[in-house]
């Protein structure tokens, strides 16, 4: 622990009373509540921000996750590792920090650097369940690729729907598609190579589709369908399973069919309220929404139009809202193969989503729209239902909780912390803070390691300059940034230079030094 003295330690981390003080983790004898092997349904989301009706979304049509979220514990302060897709779903599923994966990036592979790791799928594998991979869980890139998706991790070859006939690359606007098929024809004939190239070629895609086409029409409805198809095949068989589920929506381009898109009024959509980058921070933590910018058809630099946000947010919420429907047909498969009440089920965003604040979009920085992930863990034998906590959390307490859940051994090698004790009892505190990072490079060209320190008040960041790649404790900062989400939610300015805050930086380079990542 730090060597704060106790009532500033509770003040820091943003607990108001000395009775919120840090509670011994005893957990639960297995025993006790693990009477026999349990199932999972793991089920991930890509690029879901926590803006759903359980995180108080007034707006946004989610009733299954909240479906979900009503028995469960909704994690409020949950962060990932790092906002991007590779680097956090192989931090998640490995139960290693990025610095301990070594994977910062999105053509790593984690077992190129890793080759004995044992996964989270992997782990319950071993313990005698059957495990099945759906859709996106690991990123493509971070493994073998779709075809492969690290098979040591599953029992069986991994599932991936398989695009139709009137599909081209996600779309289904019969002009959409022609138009693909004929650059991409057009590309091919020139001699040109590579999705990059290729895509070069053709130019742009759509951000957005708005089709009247059935769920199935899209990669999510496909999955969705053969989800609940396994399902139906796993009630048959006595084995436990760890059955994992991936969603590929709501990640660019927004597109789902036309019934979601009219739950929702475009005039209705409102624009982020702080549009700016923060007052006083350094400019290495900002992004330049490369993602969108360069692929889409958005303009390449300056603010996008105030009508062209509105369809955005608005395509957004569409897709959620469609991909909240394919996650009830699947909830209901569970009730339906009477294997609900022996089976826990976790929901995550691998990272959350700029949709516009601090002039950026989509995630890839350290600011709070980009780290804050949903987390949602509902288990019918755990004592606390319909709760939540404020508690900072992240994905590397994924693997250890799952273990206790279902009353199997933790790997030594894991980086994060059991949640079981909160799960039993939310007042529990066992957590200070939760890390993320991202990487960026310096004006001089070097490589740059940002790591931010999330308590349930701060967010401290600091840049370091390599040799960050031997942990965050070695390696020149070059530049800090302090947010207090109590009197500044939006991250309007950056507390560094105020010297009100003086003491607060000092003890959160005290906590932050604690809990850094270092490898050997």
């Amino acid at each position: 622990m730090s060597n704060l003295p106790r009532r500033d330690f509770l003040r820091l981390l943003g607990y108001g009373t000395a009775g919120s003080l840090l509670t011994a983790c005893t957990g639960i004898k297995p025993s006790q509540s693990h009477p026999g092997k349990r199932n999972v349904l793991f089920i991930a989301v890509d690029d879901l921000k926590p803006m759903l009706g359980c995180y108080g979304n007034k707006r946004i049509k989610t009733p299954n996750m909240d479906r979900l979220a009503a028995p469960g514990m909704t994690f409020l302060n949950n962060h990932c590792q790092q906002a991007v897709c590779g680097p956090s779903r192989a931090s998640l599923l490995t139960g290693m920090r990025p610095d301990q994966t070594r994977v910062w990036d999105l053509k790593t592979r984690i077992r190129d650097i890793n080759p004995d790791v044992v996964t989270l799928p992997q782990h319950f594998k071993q313990h005698g369940y059957k495990s099945i991979g759906l859709g996106k869980i690991f990123d493509p890139r971070s493994v073998q690729g779709t075809a492969l998706d690290d098979p040591a991790s599953w029992s069986i070859p991994h599932f991936h729907p398989r695009a139709d006939a009137e599909s081209e690359r996600g779309y289904r606007d019969p002009q959409v598609v022609k138009r693909l098929r004929k650059l991409t024809a057009q590309a091919k004939a020139k001699g040109i190579k590579g999705y990059k190239n290729i895509m070069k070629h053709i130019g742009y895609l759509p951000t957005t589709e708005c089709v009247d086409v059935p769920d199935d029409a899209y990669y999510d409805g496909k999955l969705a369908k053969h989800a609940v198809n396994t399902l139906t095949e796993l009630s048959k068989d006595d084995a436990p399973f760890f059955m994992a589920v991936g969603f590929k929506k709501p990640h660019l381009p927004f597109v789902a069919p036309k019934r979601y898109w009219d739950m929702y009024q475009r005039e209705e959509m409102e624009l982020a309220s702080w549009q700016k980058m923060p007052q006083s921070a350094p400019d290495i933590g900002f992004q330049d929404s490369w993602e969108l910018r360069g692929i889409y058809d958005v303009p390449t630099q300056g603010d996008l139009p105030q009508d062209m946000q509105r369809r955005m947010i608005h395509g957004y919420h569409a897709c959620v809202s469609y991909i909240d429907a394919q996650i009830g047909k699947v909830l209901d498969a569970l009730d339906a193969s009477g294997k609900a009440e022996n089976t826990m089920v976790i929901l995550w965003g691998d990272h959350g989503w700029h949709l516009g604040d601090h002039g950026m979009w989509c995630k890839h920085t350290n600011f709070e729209q980009a780290t804050r992930s949903p987390m949602i863990i509902s288990a019918p034998w755990i004592s606390s239902k319909g709760t939540s906590t404020q508690m900072p959390t992240e994905f590397v307490d994924i693997y250890p909780t799952l273990c206790d859940l279902a009353g199997l051994p933790k790997p030594t090698h894991l980086a994060g912390e059991s949640l079981l004790p909160v799960l039993n009892d939310p007042s529990k505190i066992i957590k200070q803070a939760a890390i993320s990072q991202f990487s960026r490079w310096s004006e001089d060209g070097e490589p740059v390691m940002g790591y931010a320190l999330r308590t349930q008040r701060y967010r401290y960041i600091e840049w370091v300059q390599k040799p960050y790649r031997k942990g965050a404790k070695s390696g020149k900062v070059i530049a800090r940034e302090l947010y207090d989400y109590q009197v500044d939610p939006d991250e309007t300015r950056s507390f560094t230079d105020d010297p009100t805050y003086a003491q607060v930086i000092g003890e959160l380079q005290v906590l932050a030094r604690h809990h850094w990542a270092v490898t050997p």
